[in-house]
């Protein structure tokens, strides 16, 4: 097999519209569903674009999650580094397969429906937030982002008067005015206060995710730790840019308002999920070939980087029908937005009670929600592993 004479210096991120994926996916995607990439750091690795194949290379246990083994498609001041003890996102079996089995049990679809009424109260107080602070707020600010961050705060047995102190860390880390250094201050002072919950939970354990894991055992304070940075990492970003992006969706285009609600008023499960497709707010999954690995006609040599767009999977025609299209009745299935294979994003029952749930409710409590600011002036963060806008200033 031979190498693809076409190819792509970085990964695309420029977009014209900022719920659609870079038009140079689409471009790619037409002429070959893999592409050699060269990647900011110099390194020669491969883009794929096409939806069966982001499936297969996310399924194949011959393509390593390992930090340390990839390279980044966009541009980072981090050095590619092994994963800390617990952080298992960027492990392979082994060990991920063991962390993943001990910790699947606290976000199945049964424990999930059983966390909703405390979701619906941290969404209901920040509404009564925003309406003491309104009729203008910045949405990111006062709803998208420290709506996960407490939720996965109660999650993991944050003491509440300790939440506040984890959503200024969580925004340093965030807010794209913050420089490297201070970003990287505020995850290891998040990492610190985890390892000392950890501790006090293993002493005085509670109803919560650490000391459901510590009665498990196995799990020493650093894994426990790194653990809980994971999920709050994890379970925050997302869902915040999902929320954030979601709702300048839905004011842009108040066409789609009816149908996405069922006869209750709320979202229904097939709009949330399509959503999740469409949007597409994790834009990206990269892996590392441990051996020679062929696709499609070309072979891709151990040591190599391929990056699966998931943006560009979620709009491809031999996967959907007219894929470029907010449909809020397609069926539920099929997207890559929560990966593929063994990593599959196992907070995804979560996320998606959090969107159905946070968006229903904001919707109902402030039906004439607007943009306060022309779109041209709302910043969108691209270059970036999971892409939003960095603020949404609305009124109602």
């Amino acid at each position: 097999m031979t190498d693809l004479d076409s190819s792509v210096t970085g990964l695309p991120v420029a977009r014209r519209c900022p719920f659609d994926p870079p038009e140079e996916l689409a471009a790619l995607r037409t002429r070959e569903p893999i592409t050699r990439m060269r990647y900011p750091d110099g390194h020669d690795g491969w883009l794929v674009t096409g939806h069966a194949l982001a499936r297969a290379v996310l399924a194949d246990p011959r393509f390593s999650a390992r930090h340390e083994l990839r390279h980044s498609p966009v541009p980072t001041p981090a050095k590619p580094m092994a994963a800390m003890p617990g952080v298992f996102i960027g492990m392979d079996a082994p060990d991920h397969t063991r962390y993943r089995q001990l910790i699947n049990r606290h976000f199945t679809v049964r424990r999930v429906r059983e966390l909703e009424p405390m979701i619906e109260r941290v969404v209901a107080h920040r509404l009564d937030a925003m309406a003491a602070a309104g009729p203008t707020v910045d949405l990111m600010r006062a709803f998208a982002l420290p709506v996960p961050a407490q939720i996965i705060c109660e999650l993991l047995g944050v003491p509440e008067e300790s939440h506040e102190e984890i959503q200024r860390h969580r925004m340093a880390t965030v807010d794209p005015e913050s420089n490297p250094q201070a970003a990287m201050a505020a995850t290891r002072a998040t990492m610190a206060f985890m390892l000392e919950l950890a501790r006090r939970k293993r002493a005085e354990p509670g109803d919560d995710l650490l000391s459901g894991l510590i009665a498990d055992g196995g799990l020493d304070d650093q894994e426990l730790a790194g653990i809980a940075l994971l999920m709050l990492i994890a379970g925050h970003e997302t869902t915040a840019n999902m929320l954030g992006l979601g709702v300048y969706l839905l004011v842009e285009r108040p066409d789609l308002a009816e149908g996405i609600r069922g006869r209750d008023g709320a979202l229904t499960e097939t709009a949330v999920d399509e959503l999740l497709r469409h949007l597409a707010v994790v834009q990206f999954a990269s892996r590392a070939a441990l051996t020679d690995v062929e696709l499609d006609g070309v072979t891709v040599r151990a040591g190599e980087t391929v990056t699966v767009s998931l943006s560009a999977a979620n709009r491809d025609a031999a996967r959907f029908d007219d894929p470029e299209e907010f449909r809020a009745d397609r069926p539920s299935g099929g997207h890559l937005s929560f990966g593929h294979g063994a990593h599959q994003c196992l907070g995804q029952h979560l996320t998606r009670a959090e969107l159905r749930i946070g968006l229903s409710a904001l919707l109902r409590r402030f039906p004439g929600l607007r943009l306060a600011v022309s779109p041209a002036e709302i910043a969108f963060r691209e270059a970036v592993p999971t892409v939003g806008v960095t603020r949404l200033p609305v009124s109602w």
